[in-house]
């Protein structure tokens, strides 16, 4: 039996003991009336006294359990009661209670104090709504993008604020938006929330114009850079020279081989700046690459005639299925071109570059395959103007990537797997008529 319920027991029949006494007392002994009633007087009084005794006993352990429970309810988790009492089991089980709802609500603050951090750092706009699409949360972002103080903003409904729209249609897409704090393309995601039984929406608006307008930011000062450094390459020479071609003028009388100075500090400036020259028209080719007019294209043809046109190796044109792609045929075999002859350069002055094409999952590939030392372990291969051959342009592989991607496509490059050399592949989508029929 438990120690409370042994306690209320052996403390209740106490209370009975002088009741139970004075009775048979009054049953055996042959008193007079007054030492009669004295003996239930005294029966009475004992009683009392030991009834209250028994209640402090029973009801302020009760108390003390009572003021436990009412304190977590009030999520005050700190109190804890003393073990050992009558009530011990109990009070260590509410102790461990205590604890543990202490724990929890300190990991759900860290957590909520987490998130709120998190929330705050997005350049994402982050809303979201109830079951009545009223606003409940926002975070800084979502704030400026309305451009109004967070008390004005909280309660409205999604009409109000503007953004009904965006909260129906697909669950993202991609639109241009005007807000009262922005306006320009954004990236529109929504999706259903649950909360105390209760439904919500989520909102998020990512501003698509201004992250692409840090890229374009960021590739303007790459391109600058690279302009920089090969301009600077080129007009310092220039400049040393013209210095020191005006210092040998200068001179009275002139040296006997000022010709050769001449003619030797002539040449180096002309072919600095022929070579600036080249650079800068490699620069307006890749800069001002006209929008393709695609048509209908026979790849075996295109292939077979670009592999002609490269005399310094034969190159090998593996046969493959027929197969017409939607292209504009002069950009592809400029592509092609600059791909040849990477892979022909890359393996002079012995071994092999063969050609082929296929189809694979409703795309074309064409690939070309050298006997090279392979591509060099760099990031960098499609970066204009970056190149680890000597007197290479970079702007080959960059020219290829821009002409594939403008029809839909792309280009890779990457070392054979487990051969020496390098495989370059280019492809492109296959119109829905060439696709097979599925079975």
């Amino acid at each position: 039996m438990p120690r409370f319920e042994r306690r209320a027991l052996l403390g209740s029949l106490l209370v009975a003991t002088p009741g139970l006494f004075a009775a048979f007392a009054l049953a055996w002994a042959s008193w007079d009336a007054s030492l009669r009633w004295t003996g239930v007087a005294v029966a009475v009084v004992a009683t009392l006294l030991l009834a209250r005794w028994q209640y402090r006993r029973v009801v302020f352990p009760l108390y003390t359990l009572s003021g436990l429970l009412e304190a977590l309810r009030q999520g005050d988790y700190s109190l804890r009661g003393v073990q050992g009492g009558v009530l011990g089991d109990a009070i260590y089980d509410i102790n461990a209670l205590a604890e543990r709802l202490q724990r929890e609500r300190l990991e759900f603050e860290e957590s909520s104090y987490l998130l709120g951090k998190t929330l705050a750092a997005l350049d994402s706009a982050v809303f979201v709504f109830d079951e009545s699409q009223r606003l409940r949360l926002l975070n800084p972002a979502a704030q400026r993008l309305l451009d109004a103080e967070r008390h004005r903003l909280f309660g409205l409904s999604a009409a109000e604020l503007g953004l009904a729209s965006l909260l129906e249609g697909p669950a993202a897409r991609l639109l241009t938006h005007v807000f009262p704090g922005r306006s320009g393309r954004f990236d529109i995601r929504h999706a259903a929330l649950r909360s105390g039984g209760r439904g919500g929406q989520l909102l998020v608006v990512n501003d698509v114009g201004r992250v692409l307008r840090e890229e374009e930011r960021a590739a303007w000062q790459r391109l600058l850079r690279v302009l920089g450094h090969e301009v600077n390459n080129s007009l310092a020479p220039i400049q040393s020279m013209a210095g020191t071609l005006a210092t040998l003028a200068a001179r009275d009388p002139l040296p006997e081989d000022w010709r050769e100075d001449f003619r030797g500090g002539l040449e180096l400036i002309g072919h600095r700046a022929e070579a600036l020259g080249r650079f800068l028209s490699s620069y307006s080719r890749l800069a001002r690459l006209p929008p393709p007019q695609p048509r209908a294209v026979e790849l075996s043809t295109l292939v077979a005639k670009v592999a002609k046109l490269e005399q310094r190796l034969a190159i090998t044109v593996e046969t493959g299925e027929p197969l017409t792609v939607e292209a504009d045929p002069d950009q592809l075999e400029q592509a092609l071109i600059n791909l040849l002859h990477n892979a022909v350069e890359a393996t002079l002055p012995a071994g092999g570059v063969r050609l082929r094409w296929r189809r694979e999952d409703g795309r074309a590939l064409i690939e070309l395959e050298d006997d090279g030392p392979g591509p060099p372990p760099s990031d960098n291969l499609f970066v204009p103007f970056f190149t680890t051959k000597p007197g290479g342009s970079g702007i080959g592989l960059a020219l290829a990537r821009q002409i594939a991607e403008a029809h839909e496509g792309g280009v890779t490059l990457a070392a054979r797997a487990g051969e020496r050399g390098a495989l370059a592949c280019l492809w492109l989508p296959l119109p829905p008529s060439v696709a097979p029929a599925s079975s």
